[in-house]
């Protein structure tokens, strides 16, 4: 029996308009498509008309304070039966600040074929609407939580070339007022472009210094929600 192929899938970020016609395509051809969440993986599908069966990334739910296991040994035992597999996260593309580069590492050791089906992605669509020199940008993920959030953005303000990273509703005023207080011991005037609910109804773009912007989500709480991607230049 032949080996299956391992697809991973960009899906839209908010706008269900962005998928592109391969993954549709790849989406209905698979024999498994692996979610991070199946709720919001089956919405989409079904806008699309698509019936393929989906399966959690996960063996748990996690917990508060334990993380949820991923499912490697089920997905790579599926690939090695023959099934053509496809990976594909809540929003964007697999593997950017999400386990699914764990996966993709497991079906090369395991010497499954990896075919990528570009499409969507946060860090490319504030990138391509900031108006400033990227071609050579940093890219940082979410910054920890807590231990090592200090040295996170310490390092942010290290860089020379614009830094892109990704922020939680959650902990964007407290990170910002961070970044603030670090940006100024090091007597740097950074400014920053804020991409929230991109490609959504209320998308929106906010640019300023630090302080800034740090003043309008203050004045704005009401619009602190969704994913949020940020370059600080």
């Amino acid at each position: 029996m032949n080996t299956g192929i391992l697809y991973i899938v960009a899906t839209p970020i908010g706008n269900l308009g962005d998928i592109t016609f391969r993954a549709v395509e790849i989406f209905k051809e698979v024999d498994l498509i692996i979610c991070e969440d199946t709720r919001v993986t089956r919405k989409l599908l079904e806008h699309y008309g698509i019936k393929t069966e989906t399966k959690s990334f996960y063996k748990s739910r996690g917990t508060k304070t334990r993380k949820p296991e991923p499912n490697f040994e089920y997905i790579i035992r599926k690939i090695k039966d023959g099934k053509n597999v496809a990976l594909a996260t809540d929003a964007g593309t697999p593997g950017i600040s999400d386990p699914g580069n764990q996966l993709v590492e497991a079906a090369i050791r395991n010497n499954i074929k990896v075919v990528p089906i570009p499409g969507p992605s946060a860090l490319a669509a504030l990138a391509s609407a900031a108006g400033i020199d990227m071609n050579r940008f940093v890219f940082l993920g979410y910054p920890p939580h807590k231990k090592g959030r200090e040295t996170y953005f310490k390092k942010l303000v290290s860089y020379d070339f614009p830094i892109v990273y990704y922020e939680s509703p959650y902990r964007l005023i407290k990170n910002l007022e961070l970044l603030s207080a670090i940006a100024s011991e090091a007597k740097q005037s950074r400014q920053i472009i804020l991409g929230r609910e991109l490609t959504k109804m209320f998308e929106e773009i906010v640019r300023g210094s630090i302080n800034e912007v740090l003043e309008y989500f203050n004045k704005n709480r009401d619009k602190i929600r969704g994913e949020i991607a940020i370059i600080v230049y």
